[in-house]
């Protein structure tokens, strides 16, 4: 059965939250449940079902199947089954975005948007592994939201799960010389050195996608 990843004292058996934050944990539960395996590759699915499986109301199942169809994980009420090709266009878009995003972080980014930056770093080396999968996040999604650009937020939004799934991925398995790159990632901005800062970013982003695909393809 799917990890489940909540602390909320009113779970249910799924660990959706009976209060607080319901259509937030109902969307990582579907999303966990799709990349563990306990929705299958193809599965049709209905509000009514999912719903009863998780003990919850249909509308927070309603609106998690909105947000992982924009994600690309559930096509015409079945699970959807992104190939090789999908991750690597996503990832292009990804980078698109970034990129751009950190260029505009060495324009703009404050000393204190910096410190918070290596503040994430520094929890990256020391932290255990949900420490660092939240430290990455936020470190990837501090760059993006500096750009305030609501259209490239929103479409880096919409790539949530897939960027999920290759963060645990690489984290899981350690993959060499994340963190440092992150490290020098923040160097690069706190000099203003917007060519530094693409470069490095691109070359990170490249090397999560392959890292990631590699095992990937091994789990298939």
């Amino acid at each position: 059965m799917s990890e489940i990843l909540y602390n909320n004292k009113r779970n249910n058996k799924w660990g959706v939250p009976m209060e607080n934050s319901k259509n937030e944990k109902t969307y990582e539960t579907l999303r966990d449940m799709i990349f563990n395996g306990d929705l299958k590759k193809g599965e049709k699915i209905t509000e009514t079902n999912l719903a009863n499986t998780l003990g919850i109301s249909r509308t927070p199942v309603r609106e998690a199947i909105r947000r992982l169809e924009q994600e690309k994980l559930i096509d015409n009420n079945r699970i959807a089954n992104p190939t090789e090709r999908d991750y690597q266009d996503i990832f292009e878009m990804r980078i698109l975005i970034e990129k751009f995003a950190v260029a505009k972080a060495t324009q703009f980014f404050s000393p204190s948007d910096i410190e918070e930056l290596e503040n994430y770093v520094e929890i990256g080396y020391s932290g255990e592994l949900e420490a660092k999968m939240d430290v990455n996040k936020s470190f990837h999604e501090k760059i993006v939201n500096g750009t305030k650009n609501k259209m490239m937020i929103e479409y880096f939004n919409q790539m949530q799960s897939i960027i999920y799934l290759f963060r645990k991925t690489v984290l899981s398995y350690k993959r060499p010389g994340l963190i440092d790159e992150h490290k020098e990632i923040v160097t690069a901005i706190k000099e203003r050195d917007t060519e530094r800062a693409e470069k490095l970013i691109v070359e990170h982003l490249k090397a999560d996608l392959e890292f990631g695909l590699y095992y990937l393809r091994d789990d298939e």
